[in-house]
């Protein structure tokens, strides 16, 4: 039998598909702080996306709160008989300043307003100082880092205390950045990082405790006493007897006279023990400011409300202008001239964009809204118990991911970034994830309550009998906590407490 080649054509959506996926999981990644950013910008360059307004005109653009419901798109365009390409626009002639309007008159009040706003900021000098957060990521670019390690780097900015010391352990944030970010990486790359990061001014920062802390700032070059090489001695050999103020010992240790001694002291009490302190108050902080993304409250019947927070977002449609000019020269084709076609393909190509702008709104808000409410129901304990933590259950990516019918990434997006806000405090939402793990009659526990008896334990120890690791496990099989002594080690190193000889 012969055979025929015959040549088909199949029209397939995937590549747009998948460009609509990876659209939506950077908005889901968004915060609030940086989703009203990014509206901004989106309506300064795309002048069919505009606020709405109280005008009495009719508006076929629903809304959900700074969003449109989706409605399948922007409206039919009609036969265009070949004769529309992207290629046939010509020049507007606009200058850069007025983005998509034609004049100066088109441009909108508050968009105006803003550009001034934009453009004094531009032209007057700064008045005010960077943040600790700042300062740092600045120091950053002075280093040859690539992308990733650029990430890295930023998180572990992200992870310093107020004193700019580093609290958590390098297998913690390993861990923190694989679970919620999707990076990888291990102990090793962290701990070369982490070196980079000492090296940032001021001296001390990124240290993981007072004796680095202090050791690094000897070690800087710039620093020149007599007394520098006794002092890095006393911080390296014989810390403890520093800390303890022993100054005999120490003095003896050291081998110094009276007047050497009296140097290296001072020189060793001038050191700043919180490195990130050396920022004045106004210029502090660690990281931005909070904003919570979601509210959670209990109603008077006892139930929980789950709402986003939507403040500072505007209420945006499809310009109704727009619209009209579409509609206008939809399936005309070949009767349009050249300037209609030219009107009729920029109209329609912004209200497509407009109208997708909006509807990845609308499903980000759907997304946000259905893991809230998986993660509000399975913690429903803690919220109705006043935030009590023991009442945490544990809570893998994964189980909320199965219960709102999402991909994990999607979990793993929203609960990286956003924080919910409650009538006792505002939560990251990863605080709520733990992993599981058995008591002796089999009940799943979280580790956070293992933690928090653990924690009990130690702060009602005798500080001068401290327990050892071997205590506090059987003192926690004691509870009902099946738990190994490595694990004890673990969690104890999680929570930045030392060993119990260093306890006393």
């Amino acid at each position: 039998m012969p055979q025929e080649l015959i040549q088909t054509q199949t029209e397939r959506q995937v590549q747009t598909a998948a460009a609509l996926q990876v659209a939506l999981a950077r908005m889901i990644e968004l915060p609030l702080t940086d989703l009203r950013e990014r509206v901004e910008n989106e309506m300064m360059d795309n002048a069919a996306l505009e606020e709405r307004a109280d005008d009495g005109l009719p508006d076929d653009t629903p809304a959900d709160g700074a969003t449109g419901e989706d409605d399948g798109g922007a409206e039919s365009d009609g036969d265009e008989d070949g004769e529309l390409r992207p290629e046939d626009l010509g020049e507007l002639g606009r200058d850069d300043e007025l983005g998509d309007y034609l004049s100066e008159d088109d441009v909108p009040s508050y968009l105006r307003e803003r550009k001034d706003t934009e453009r004094e900021q531009r032209e007057s000098p700064l008045s005010y100082g960077q943040s600790f957060y700042e300062a740092l990521q600045d120091q950053i670019g002075e280093h040859d880092l690539s992308d990733h390690e650029r990430t890295v780097m930023d998180y572990l900015i992200g992870s310093l205390d107020s004193d700019g010391l580093l609290r958590k352990p390098l297998y913690t944030i390993a861990d923190e950045l694989a679970v919620y970010h999707d990076v990888e990486t291990d102990e090793a790359e962290l701990e070369r990082l982490l070196s980079v990061l000492q090296t940032f001014e001021p001296r001390g920062i990124g240290a993981r405790s007072l004796q680095e802390c202090l050791a690094l700032q000897l070690a800087d070059l710039e620093l020149r006493s007599p007394y520098k090489a006794a002092a890095q001695e006393a911080v390296a050999h014989h810390f403890k007897d520093f800390a303890s103020k022993h100054w005999d010992t120490l003095q003896r240790r050291l081998h110094l006279t009276d007047k050497d001694f009296a140097g290296v002291i001072g020189l060793l009490t001038h050191l700043n023990p919180a490195p990130g302190s050396a920022y004045s108050e106004e210029m502090t902080g660690s990281a931005p400011t909070v904003v919570p993304d979601f509210y959670v409250s209990v109603t008077d019947d006892g139930e929980l409300s789950v709402s986003l927070n939507d403040e500072g977002l505007p209420e945006l449609r499809v310009s109704p202008a727009f619209r009209d000019t579409v509609r206008q020269y939809a399936g005309r084709g070949k009767q349009l001239s050249r300037e209609q076609s030219d009107a009729y393909v920029y109209a329609r190509q912004k209200v497509e964009s407009a109208q997708n702008f909006l509807n990845l709104l609308t499903r980000r808000n759907q997304t946000l809204r259905v893991v809230m409410r998986v993660i509000a129901r399975r913690q429903r304990d803690f919220f109705l118990g006043d935030d009590d933590e023991t009442l945490l259950r544990p809570m893998a990516l994964k189980d909320v991911a199965a219960e709102a019918g999402v991909d994990i990434s999607t979990v793993s997006r929203v609960a990286a970034s956003k924080y919910v806000q409650t009538a006792y405090g505002t939560y990251p939402l990863k605080f709520f994830f733990s992993n599981e793990m058995s008591t002796g009659d089999g009940e799943s526990v979280s580790s956070r309550k293992i933690k928090l008896a653990l924690r009990q334990l130690i702060d009602g120890e005798d500080k001068r009998n401290p327990y050892s690791d071997e205590t506090l496990t059987q003192l926690l099989n004691e509870q009902g906590f099946n738990i190994a002594r490595r694990t004890v080690a673990k969690y104890r190193g999680q929570m930045g407490l030392p060993t119990g000889r260093l306890r006393k």
